[in-house]
């Protein structure tokens, strides 16, 4: 009986976190819409908060959050988002968007064909 009554709940609560995923990524659609850079970061950054568990959701967030760098001159760091999109999901749409934004970007000469920086694990 108790599992009857848990079941659900978890459901529910499960529908809950996507509601609040699609309400944070909607807010930052419109929010940029609108030129409101600063909005479309924090919601970005919550709606990155909710979607820990859907990992698909991530390239969409971070192609966002590249645009809007670029709409605040930010461009080399436009281009290290669009780079970690490609490298991590390189068969994605996003990916393919990435691509083409950083063609541009090279294009208009606000970054150079440079190579991405790699990271590396620390030296224990």
């Amino acid at each position: 009986m108790r599992t009857l009554i848990i079941l659900p709940l978890l459901a529910g609560l499960t529908g809950c976190t996507r509601w609040s995923l699609d309400h944070h990524l909607n807010n930052a659609y419109h929010a940029y819409d609108e030129g409101d850079c600063d909005t479309v970061m924090l919601e970005l950054s919550q709606a990155e908060r909710k979607s820990r568990s859907r990992a698909y959701m991530q390239p969409e967030i971070s192609l966002l959050r590249g645009q809007c760098l670029e709409r605040q001159s930010l461009f080399v760091d436009a281009a290290q988002t669009y780079h970690f999109i490609i490298g991590r999901y390189p068969t994605s749409e996003y990916a393919y968007r990435a691509r083409a934004r950083l063609e541009t970007l090279e294009k208009l000469g606000q970054i150079s064909g440079a190579v991405p920086a790699k990271a590396s694990p620390a030296a224990l």
